[in-house]
């Protein structure tokens, strides 16, 4: 089964890495790079604290949390516990890989882009409420364009990015668990005067 699964991996990879153009790979190289994406984390940075003055202290430890569990849990610990080679570093797929830039670290499994954006993804889907739909909606699309960017370029299997999106879900989730938690037991509402 495992076999199967891997193989079925490769198959993706080779179809969706496989159609290329010069104005995607242009594109692709930027959607990929964290620094392109500054403006929208500074914009939901001052955004939050804007819009919940200061209730917005907890949710950006929730946020800051998020991405730090996300980003060291997929490098730090199942990229080497795992260690599977990207598909930019596997000489066995070296006539079907095409790299557009760099190839990045030795393993792919599970991809960080992924796992950080969509546990920021997650996580404020978690923290906001049904009159942000618009916006939570844009995030998720946005992390998956990201991680199809991942696979686009070269340096990820697609089941990279499904591993580092549910890693990134997951870990939205339960920090947002703990944040309703901490909010109710610290910071109760308090009741309207009559």
């Amino acid at each position: 089964m495992l076999e199967y699964l891997k193989e079925l991996d490769i198959r993706l990879f080779d179809y969706l890495n496989g159609y290329t153009h010069t104005f995607w790979d242009a594109f692709m190289i930027q959607i990929s790079d964290r620094k392109f994406w500054f403006p929208l984390y500074a914009f939901l940075l001052f955004y939050l604290i804007y819009t919940f003055r200061n209730k917005s202290i907890l949710k950006l430890i929730a946020i800051g949390l998020t991405i730090a569990a996300a980003d060291g849990i997929s490098a730090q610990i199942i990229k080497p516990l795992v260690a599977r080679l990207r598909p930019c570093h596997d000489a066995a797929l070296a006539d079907i890989v095409v790299i557009i830039d760099r190839c990045g670290g030795q393993f792919g499994f599970v991809s960080s882009h992924a796992a950080n954006t969509f546990g920021l993804a997650m996580i404020a889907a978690m923290l906001l409420d049904k009159r942000y739909f618009y916006f939570k909606l844009f995030l998720f699309i946005w992390a998956a364009f990201i991680s199809y960017s991942r696979v686009y370029l070269g340096v990820h299997y697609p089941g990279d990015i499904l591993g580092g999106a549910i890693l990134g879900i997951l870990l939205g989730y339960l920090i947002g668990l703990l944040y309703w938690w901490a909010r109710k037991r610290y910071y109760p509402e308090k009741p309207a005067e009559a």
